[in-house]
């Protein structure tokens, strides 16, 4: 059995009957709901043959998930989503805390400036074997939670340490100008930093809040799908599931329709359901759109990419017409304000692909997948609607 609390109070427990699962609410005050998708306006919710999406939210996927694998079936003969779960759930730092049949651990915090100096596969192996227990994110490329301490400020918070193999070379650097292209269009963004040999991605945990832990939940399970149907949906939908929970609307759709233009101008083809979420305070009065997260342009690695979801039907890359259409039916703006809104981020494209320029310049290993950045870039400032990328794009310069 799984318990779970709020601030100390116990408010549900979470057990599993061979594949069936049940969470049982034992207080009933609305503010004491687990998450949006599981108000406790009723006592049971069961799920059966189905992991409840929420807390699948937490089970680690690729890369983690087969590190979990071969560690819980050496020692218990089996695995299953329940097991990880109940195995991480009391180090899950959240809203809500769990307690399990595992015990919480205490972990030590390493220094963030040693980190950023000394990125080799050797630190990362380190940083994975000191965090293991507390790796409840999804994901599938290599990762791992850390805490980290700032030297300046004393101040030891929470990141995902984020690398790359050799499927998909410069990841890093990759992201870490794609989520600066979004901050440039005036999008709001996690506080990332690029390691000193450009192996790791250092991005801080936005749920935490000076000496407040937010809530937080994705809209894959605010869609109440698990993660198989990660890619199955379209943006207009991920746009009314906005809509329906938050409660500043205007301002989370005006964020959602600029990120929704940027994934477009940078070629970002996984933009699925798990990669926009929504944040809220302990009593659900504020509910608002997370910082941008996890964006990367796909197309550098597989030309023709295509957009994760659906818009208009369609998966194709749509050109500023379509887009700025979609945020006047769908975000909530106006003609003037959707058309003001995509000058923007053609702007702060603009600027990264003078950044990658340079950068190349002195980066000279950065130079293929920069190159392929750059030009995919520049056939979105075409402002045409194309199917997908030409096959040159994959050569090497």
């Amino acid at each position: 059995m799984v318990k779970i609390y709020l601030k100390d109070t116990p408010i549900a427990t979470f057990t599993q009957d061979k594949r069936n699962y049940l969470i049982d609410y034992q207080n009933l005050e609305i503010q004491n709901s687990i998450t949006l998708s599981l108000p406790n306006s009723k006592k049971f919710y069961t799920y059966d043959y189905k992991f409840p999406p929420y807390f699948e939210t937490f089970l680690p996927e690729g890369y983690l998930y087969e590190i979990f694998k071969n560690l819980l079936t050496k020692e218990y003969g089996y695995i299953d989503d329940y097991l990880i779960f109940s195995k991480l759930s009391p180090n899950i730092q959240s809203r809500v805390a769990f307690k399990s049949d595992f015990s919480k651990l205490d972990f030590d915090f390493l220094d963030i400036d040693n980190i950023i100096e000394n990125d080799s596969n050797d630190t990362f192996r380190k940083l994975l074997d000191t965090f293991l227990n507390k790796n409840a994110i999804s994901g599938v490329q290599p990762k791992t939670v850390a805490l980290l301490k700032d030297k300046e400020t004393l101040h030891i918070k929470e990141y995902i340490i984020k690398t790359w193999g050799e499927e998909y070379p410069y990841l890093a650097e990759n992201e870490y100008f794609c989520l600066k292209a979004c901050e440039r269009a005036g999008i709001k963004i996690p506080h990332i930093t690029l390691s000193k040999n450009k192996k790791f991605l250092i991005v801080e945990n936005f749920i935490f809040e000076e000496m407040k832990i937010l809530g937080f939940e994705e809209i894959l399970s605010l869609q109440e799908k698990n993660r198989n149907k990660k890619y199955d949906g379209s943006y207009e939908q991920v746009a009314k599931t906005i809509y329906q929970f938050a409660t500043q609307k205007k301002e989370s759709l005006t964020a959602y329709y600029k990120t929704m233009v940027m994934n477009y101008l940078l070629k970002n083809g996984d933009a699925h359901l798990k990669n926009f979420g929504l944040l809220f305070n302990n009593d659900f009065t504020h509910i608002w759109l997370s910082p941008t997260y996890d964006v990367v342009n796909t197309t550098s690695y597989i030309y023709q990419d295509k957009p994760a979801l659906m818009m208009q039907g369609k998966k194709v890359w749509f050109d500023k017409e379509a887009l700025v259409e979609f945020g006047i039916k769908h975000c909530m703006l106006t003609q003037k304000e959707a058309d003001s809104f995509y000058v923007e981020c053609e702007n702060a494209l603009k600027e990264t692909i003078s950044e990658i320029e340079i950068y190349i310049v002195n980066n000279s290993h950065f130079k293929t997948i920069g190159r392929r950045m750059i030009e995919s870039f520049k056939i979105s400032l075409k402002n045409k609607t194309i199917k997908e990328l030409p096959r040159e794009l994959t050569r090497t310069w």
